[in-house]
């Protein structure tokens, strides 16, 4: 396979909503939430992180800042811009003695400020993980401008739009990436999902419904149309967690029905 392993983890209310209400960002963090006893008492990202070996974690730019939420604005970049459109990948980073990791960030407009690039400024869990941001040839110049200034590498593709598949294979054939653990959205999950590159799907369903026709939800893409084939999946395990989570844990069927 020319790219890594995408393994994708969620975790939802019973209903599949991915937040309390719209406008807000991912369950944890909301205080409602909080309240039902938001935390699991089993660590199932850090055991899917060491399980699967995983080099690379990834999440959607709305899993960090709200679409209502506007940046702050950039200097402009004169002249020639098209050398900011090459993937940018510094030497010192790339080749930093205890590398573990990327902090991976799908943001093609251009839309996180970042306080931090190291991962050791998260805890010691993450020392040797870095930022690394997916844009696009659509993505603001001035942008780019900022996350070479600011040290930061990212890598480039798709026009209009980030392309998840390119950037997958960059991952894999410039940095070594074997497996993904995806974390995203709704949004981000369903733009996985439609381009075919999941490859196991982890959800911990939690003991509350939500409802609302605009929340978030697992997987928020474009409609099947009527001769477009499901995506089956094939159970690996179901464990009931402490209070009252299911953890289910699916591999993705090579064939569609």
């Amino acid at each position: 396979m020319d790219r890594p392993k995408v393994v994708v983890f969620n975790g939802a209310s019973i209903d599949g909503r991915l937040a309390v209400s719209p406008g807000k960002l991912l369950l944890y963090g909301d205080e409602r939430w909080e309240a039902l006893g938001g935390q699991s008492s089993f660590d199932l990202f850090g055991w899917l992180k060491t399980y699967h070996g995983v080099g690379a974690t990834l999440e959607g730019s709305g899993s960090l800042v709200r679409e209502d939420q506007a940046p702050n604005p950039l200097p402009s970049v004169e002249g020639d811009v098209e050398s900011l459109y090459q993937d940018h990948l510094p030497q010192a980073v790339i080749q930093r003695p205890d590398h573990c990791g990327w902090f991976t960030v799908v943001d093609g407009r251009g839309r996180v400020r970042w306080g931090t690039r190291d991962g050791a400024d998260y805890g010691e869990e993450w020392r040797g993980w870095y930022l690394l941001v997916w844009v696009g040839r659509h993505t603001p110049p001035e942008y780019l401008a900022y996350l070479r200034r600011e040290g930061t590498p990212y890598l480039v593709s798709g026009e209009g739009r980030v392309d998840l598949g390119e950037a997958m294979r960059k991952m894999k054939a410039l940095l070594g990436v074997e497996c993904v653990l995806s974390t995203g959205g709704g949004r981000l999950n369903g733009a996985l999902l439609r381009a075919g590159l999941i490859d196991e799907v982890n959800v911990e369903f939690l003991p509350a419904l939500i409802g609302g026709v605009e929340t978030p939800t697992l997987y928020d893409s474009p409609a099947l149309g009527p001769d477009e084939p499901l995506t089956p999946l094939g159970l690996i395990s179901c464990q009931v967690q402490s209070q009252g989570r299911v953890w289910l844990r699916y591999r993705v069927e090579k064939s569609q029905v």
